[in-house]
C-alpha cells in the first residue's frame, strides 16, 4: 500500500516531513556503510589490545558481513510480510545495542558476535529502508531524486568511515565500535515520530519458512565458505565439500520457491532482463570496489608507509564528490535512463582501476593517485543510485522489499566472493612471504588487474540494456511518425 506521505507527481516540493523520513532512513544506510569501512584501519589496534591473531581478527569483519549477506533474503520478505516500519524499527534498535556491546567488551569472540549480530541487524534495515523510499516516492522522478541521496550516503558513510575510523583510532578502537550507537539511537527517535506506518503483507499462504530455512542456510555457507576458502584452500576437501552443500541448498530453495503459495523470492522477477542486469552490476561493481579499497590500503601503509589517517584522507576525494553530486543524480537518470548512466560510470570505474596500476615505491599522488580517486567517485556517484533505481523500478509496492533484499544480497555476496578471490591472488604472488617491497608491490599488480576486469564485466553486463533502450526509443519515434502521417478521424477534422 502506499503511504500517505506519497508525493503527487506535480510536486516539486517536498514536505518537512517527507524530507524528515528521508534524512531517517538515509542515516540508518549511512550507519550501515560507514561500519563496514570504519572498523578496518581499527583492526591492528584491536588486535594489539585483545590479543588476537590474523586468523581470528579477521572474523571481526568477516562476521559482520556473515549476518549481512546471509540473512538479506530474509530481511527483505519480512519487510513485505510484518510491515516495513516494524521491522525497520526494531533492527534500528538492535543495531544499536550491539554497537554499546561492540564497544565495551574485552574478548574476540564477544566482539565477533557483536559484529555478527550488527549484519543481522543491518540485513533487515536495509531492505526495509529501501522498500520504505520506493513506496512513499513515485516512481518516476521523485523516487529517483530520492534513491539518489539514500544510495549517495551509502557510498559517503563507506568513504567517510575511513577518514573516522583514522581519527577515533588515534583515541581508541573502541570509539569506532561505539560512535555508531548514539547516531543510531538518535535516528530511532526521529524514525518512530517519521516513518509512515505499513500494513503487513497478504500472508495467506504462508510465510515460506522451509524457503526461509534453505535460502538463508545456503547464504551464509556461501559467504562462510568464502571467506574462509583463501585461508584453508580453494581446493581443499572443507572447501569444496562446503560449496557443494550450498549449491544442494540453493537448488533446494529454487524447487521450494517454485512450490510455495507466498515465496521469499519470487523467481519470476528474474525473468526481467532489466532485473538481472542490475543485480549481477551490482555484485561487480561492489565486489570490485571492496577488492580495490583492500589493495589500495595496503599499498598506502604497508609500501608507502602512510599513516591510517593519511590513508583515509587519500579516499576522499572520492567521498568529497559522491556528497556533492547527491541530489543531481536523479535529474541525469530522468534525462539519459539507467542504462545510459551505469555503463558511463562503469567505463569511468574501469579507468580508474587501470590507471592505478602505474603505481610505483614512489608516491605519485597528482598524477596517479588524486585521478584515479576522482574517475573513482565519479563512477560510484553514477553507478550506485542507478543500479537502486533499476531494480526497483517496474515492481510492485509488496514485492519492494524482496526486490531491495535480492539486490543488497547481490551487493554483499559480490564483496564477499572478490575480495576472496584477489586476497588469494595477491597471497598467491607472495604479498606475505615477507620479500621485498618491489616483491610486495609486484603481488599487488595481478589484484588490479583482477580488479580491472570484474569492472569490465560488469560494464558488458550492462551493454545489453543500452540496445533495449534504442529500440523502445526507436519503437516510440516509430510511433509519433505514424501518429503525424495518419488522416485524422472525421469527428476530428470537425
Amino acid at each position: 500500500m502506499t503511504s500517505p506521505l506519497t508525493a503527487p507527481p506535480s510536486q516539486e516540493r517536498w514536505s518537512p516531513r517527507l524530507w524528515g523520513t528521508l534524512l531517517v532512513l538515509c542515516a540508518a544506510m549511512f550507519l550501515d556503510a560507514l561500519d563496514v569501512s570504519m572498523v578496518g584501519v581499527a583492526l591492528p589496534s584491536i588486535a594489539t589490545d585483545l590479543g588476537l591473531s590474523t586468523a581470528t581478527l579477521q572474523w571481526i569483519v568477516s562476521g559482520y558481513i556473515l549476518g549481512y549477506g546471509g540473512l538479506l533474503l530474509l530481511g527483505g520478505r519480512a519487510a513485505d510480510l510484518l510491515g516495513r516500519r516494524r521491522v525497520f524499527l526494531i533492527a534500528l534498535a538492535v543495531f544499536a545495542l550491539a554497537s554499546l556491546l561492540g564497544g565495551l567488551v574485552d574478548s574476540g569472540p564477544l566482539l565477533i558476535a557483536s559484529r555478527f549480530i550488527k549484519g543481522l541487524s543491518a540485513a533487515f534495515t536495509a531492505p526495509a529502508g529501501l522498500s520504505i523510499i520506493t513506496t512513499t516516492f513515485k516512481e518516476g522522478p521523485q523516487r529517483n531524486r530520492a534513491l539518489s541521496i539514500y544510495t549517495t550516503c551509502a557510498a559517503t558513510g563507506f568513504s567517510m568511515g575511513l577518514v573516522l575510523s583514522g581519527l577515533l583510532t588515534e583515541l581508541s578502537w573502541r570509539w569506532t565500535m561505539l560512535l555508531p550507537a548514539p547516531v543510531a539511537l538518535i535516528a530511532l527517535v526521529f524514525a518512530l515520530r517519521l516513518i509512515p506506518h505499513s500494513d503487513r503483507g497478504d500472508a495467506r499462504g504462508g510465510y515460506d519458512l522451509p524457503g526461509a530455512v534453505t535460502g538463508t542456510a545456503a547464504m551464509l555457507l556461501l559467504v562462510f565458505t568464502v571467506v574462509q576458502a583463501p585461508e584453508v584452500g580453494w581446493a581443499s576437501a572443507r572447501t569444496l565439500l562446503s560449496f557443494l552443500a550450498s549449491a544442494v541448498l540453493l537448488a533446494a530453495f529454487v524447487v521450494i520457491e517454485r512450490r510455495s503459495p507466498s515465496p521469499l523470492v519470487r523467481l519470476g522477477v528474474l525473468r526481467s532482463g532489466s532485473q538481472v542486469r542490475a543485480q549481477l552490476g551490482a555484485a561487480a561493481f561492489f565486489g570490485s570496489y571492496v577488492a580495490f579499497q583492500f589493495i589500495v590500503t595496503q599499498y598506502m601503509q604497508s609500501l608507502l608507509g602512510w599513516s591510517a589517517l593519511q590513508t583515509a584522507l587519500a579516499f576522499l576525494p572520492a567521498g568529497v564528490l559522491v556528497a556533492l553530486s547527491s541530489t543531481k543524480i536523479g535529474t541525469v537518470v530522468d534525462r539519459f535512463g539507467t542504462p545510459r548512466v551505469i555503463a558511463t560510470g562503469f567505463t569511468l570505474l574501469v579507468v580508474s582501476y587501470a590507471l592505478f596500476l602505474r603505481i610505483s615505491l614512489t608516491p605519485q599522488y597528482a598524477a596517479v593517485i588524486l585521478p584515479s580517486m576522482l574517475l573513482l567517485g565519479a563512477a560510484c556517484a553514477l553507478v550506485f543510485p542507478s543500479l537502486n533505481i533499476q531494480a526497483t523500478t517496474g515492481v510492485d509496492d509488496h514485492e519492494q522489499g524482496m526486490v531491495s533484499g535480492l539486490l543488497n544480497t547481490s551487493i554483499q555476496v559480490g564483496g564477499a566472493i572478490f575480495l576472496a578471490v584477489i586476497t588469494a591472488v595477491i597471497t598467491a604472488g607472495g604479498a606475505e612471504d615477507g620479500g621485498s617491497p618491489q616483491a610486495v608491490l609486484d603481488s599487488f599488480r595481478p589484484g588490479l588487474t583482477v580488479v580491472t576486469v570484474i569492472a569490465l564485466a560488469g560494464l558488458l553486463v550492462t551493454l545489453p540494456g543500452l540496445r533495449t533502450r534504442r529500440k523502445r526509443e526507436s519503437l516510440v519515434v516509430a510511433g509519433s511518425a505514424t501518429e503525424k502521417t495518419a488522416p485524422e478521424p472525421v469527428a476530428a477534422r470537425d
